[in-house]
C-alpha cells in the first residue's frame, strides 16, 4: 500500500485524514496566481527571474543506485525576488536507460499536498514506472516548497504530534469543542513559530512557478508531467499559467479546482463512504468479517458504534503512550480504503481491535501519518500550510460546523461527524488565503490526459470529469474500480493508455473505460 501517493488532511491530524482544501486563485484582481510576465515559448523570462531560469543543475550521486541529486534555488517572494532570500529546493532524476530516442524529462509528483516526490521517485516511480517509460525519459522530482527536502514546514516536536493525533475530533460538549479548537490553534502557532519565514510561500501556484524554472534549468523546452491527487492539482495550475509550455501531463486521480473548500471536503466524506461500502461487500465474503454479512448499512452502524466505544474506552495497543481510541482507529479505516490491497489488513485489524489489541490498527493510522520509529515526517505540516494557503477555510466558527454536520452525516454515517469537525482547521491558520476555487483551462495546451477512477475515495470520479471538461484540451480515461488513483494499479488497460500517450503523445479517446 503506497500511501505516499494519498490525498492527506486539512488538518494535521484527524481521523478525517483524507480531506482536502486545494484550489487556485480566482480572477478578480489576485496577483498572486498570474505570473509577472511568465516565460512563454518564444519571449524570455522577465529580467527579475533571469538568474533562476538561466541556472545550472550541479548533480550529485544520491539515494538508491543511479540516482542523481540537486538543488534548485528559486525566489521565496516571486513578486519580489531577493537573492538573500532565496529558497533551496531539492531535485533529483534517475536517468533515461534507453533503448530508444529519448523523449526528455518527465517529472513526477505523488500527491498530498506535502508527498516527498524525491521519496516517491526512489521508492517507486525511479524503479517501478514501466520499463519503456523509464528507458526515454528522465524521470525527475522535485520536493515542492516546504516539503520534505525543500525548506520542510515544521509545526510540533514528535511528542506533541502524538498527543495531536489523538485529540477528540467529534466533540460531544463544549468541553470537547473548546479542546479540539485549542489544539487547532496550539498546531498553528507551533507552524509560525517554526517556519514564519516560508509559511506564506507554499501555495501552488509558486511550487507551479518552481516547476518551470526546473524545466529551463534542465533544458527542456516543455513539461512532461505525472502527477497524482493533489498532483493534478499541481500539474493542472502549471498547465493554466504556461499553457504553451505543456508537453505530455497526466493528471491521475483529478481534482476538481472549481469547488468550494466545504463542497471539497462533503465530496471527499461520499467518497470514503462509497470506498467503505465496496470494502463492507468484499468483507462479508469472508468469515473473519468483524462487521458482519448484513449488508454495508449494518456495517457502517457496527463501524459507528465500535468507535463510540473507544471514544470512552480506547484500546491497548504496543506503545504505552498511545491507545487507540476513536481518532486512531478512523485514522486506520480510512487509511485502508485508499487501496483494496489493504481491505485484508483492515479485517485483520478490525477484528484484533474489537478482541482488545489495537496494535494493528493503530499501524494503519501511522503509515498514513508517515510516523516510524517514533518519528513523523513533515507531510502533515506541510499538507494543511498549503491547503490552508490554497483555499479559504471551509468554516470560519464552530457555529458553522454544527450547522453543516447533517449533511455530513448524511454524506458518511460512519466518517461524517469527524470530517466536518476536522474541516474547521484552517479557520485558526495564520497566514490568509491567497487562492480560491477557480476554473483552469489551460487554453491552447497540447492534450492533457485526467484520469479518473469511479469508486476512488479521496478524489470522487466526478471531479475527473470536470477537471477533464474545463481544460481545453482535456482528455478523460475512465478507470472502472476501487482505489486512489489508476496507473501501476493493475489494469494493463489503464497503464498501456497512458504509456502510449506519453511515449508517443497520443491520448485515447475520450469515451475510453478501462477496469
Amino acid at each position: 500500500m503506497r500511501l505516499s501517493r494519498t490525498l492527506r488532511s486539512t488538518g494535521g491530524m484527524l481521523a478525517a485524514a483524507a480531506l482536502l482544501v486545494t484550489g487556485c486563485s480566482s480572477d478578480d484582481g489576485d496577483e498572486e496566481r498570474q505570473p509577472s510576465h511568465p516565460p512563454s515559448a518564444t519571449a524570455p523570462p522577465a529580467a527579475a527571474l533571469k538568474r533562476y531560469y538561466e541556472q545550472k543543475l550541479s548533480w550529485h550521486a544520491c539515494g538508491p543506485a543511479d540516482f542523481e541529486c540537486a538543488t534548485l534555488k528559486a525566489p521565496l517572494d516571486y513578486r519580489h525576488p531577493d537573492p538573500d532570500e532565496d529558497l533551496s529546493l531539492a531535485v533529483s532524476r534517475k536517468k533515461a536507460t534507453g533503448p530508444g530516442r529519448r523523449v526528455g524529462s518527465l517529472l513526477v509528483n505523488p500527491g498530498g499536498p506535502g508527498g516527498s516526490a524525491i521519496g516517491y521517485l526512489h521508492d517507486y516511480a525511479g524503479i517501478g514506472y514501466p520499463a519503456a517509460v523509464r528507458a526515454r525519459y528522465d524521470v525527475v522530482a522535485l520536493d515542492p516548497r516546504g516539503v520534505a527536502g525543500s525548506e520542510p514546514v515544521k509545526c510540533l516536536t514528535d511528542r506533541q504530534m502524538d498527543a495531536y493525533t489523538q485529540i477528540d475530533q467529534t466533540p460531544d460538549d463544549a468541553a470537547e469543542i473548546r479542546g479540539l479548537v485549542d489544539a487547532y490553534r496550539k498546531f498553528a502557532a507551533g507552524c509560525a513559530r517554526h517556519s514564519g519565514r516560508i509559511l506564506g510561500h507554499v501555495s501552488t501556484v509558486e511550487s507551479a512557478r518552481d516547476m518551470d524554472v526546473l524545466r529551463a534549468a534542465l533544458g527542456e523546452p516543455n513539461l512532461h508531467y505525472v502527477g497524482a491527487s493533489y498532483g493534478t492539482f499541481l500539474g493542472a495550475t502549471y498547465a493554466d499559467l504556461y499553457p504553451e509550455r505543456v508537453g505530455r501531463l497526466v493528471l491521475d486521480g483529478a481534482l476538481d479546482p472549481s469547488l468550494s473548500t466545504e463542497r471539497v471536503n462533503r465530496d471527499q466524506t461520499a467518497g470514503f463512504q462509497t470506498a467503505f461500502t465496496a470494502f463492507a461487500k468484499d468483507c462479508a465474503k469472508h468469515r473473519d468479517c468483524p462487521l458482519g454479512t448484513g449488508g454495508p448499512d449494518a456495517a457502517a452502524d457496527r463501524l459507528s458504534r465500535f468507535f463510540t466505544h473507544l471514544d470512552q474506552h480506547p484500546v491497548p495497543t504496543d506503545d504505552p503512550h498511545r491507545a487507540l481510541g476513536e481518532s486512531l482507529a478512523t485514522t486506520g479505516v480510512i487509511a485502508a480504503m485508499y487501496d483494496e490491497s489493504a481491505w485484508a489488513q483492515l479485517r485483520l485489524a478490525l477484528h484484533s481491535a474489537m478482541d482488545g489489541d489495537g496494535a494493528p490498527l493503530l499501524q494503519l493510522a501511522d503509515l498514513y501519518y508517515e510516523r516510524e520509529n517514533g518519528r513523523y515526517a513533515n507531510l502533515m505540516f506541510a499538507n494543511p500550510a498549503i491547503n490552508c494557503l490554497d483555499m479559504p477555510p471551509a468554516f470560519h466558527t464552530t457555529s458553522d460546523v454544527r450547522k453543516a454536520l447533517p449533511a455530513f452525516r448524511k454524506a458518511s454515517p460512519a466518517f461524517g461527524e469527524g470530517m466536518a469537525w476536522a474541516s474547521l482547521n484552517c479557520a485558526y491558520w495564520p497566514v490568509p488565503a491567497t487562492g480560491s476555487a477557480h476554473q483552469l483551462h489551460a487554453k491552447g495546451a497540447a492534450p492533457i490526459l485526467v484520469v479518473g477512477t469511479t469508486r476512488d475515495p479521496a478524489t470522487p470520479y466526478p471531479w475527473a470529469k470536470a477537471l477533464a471538461a474545463q481544460l481545453d484540451s482535456g482528455t478523460l480515461l475512465t478507470y472502472e474500480g476501487d482505489g486512489h488513483t489508476a496507473y501501476g494499479r493493475g489494469s494493463d488497460c489503464i497503464d498501456t493508455a497512458i504509456n502510449t500517450y506519453l511515449l508517443e503523445g497520443t491520448p485515447p479517446s475520450a469515451a475510453k473505460h478501462c477496469s
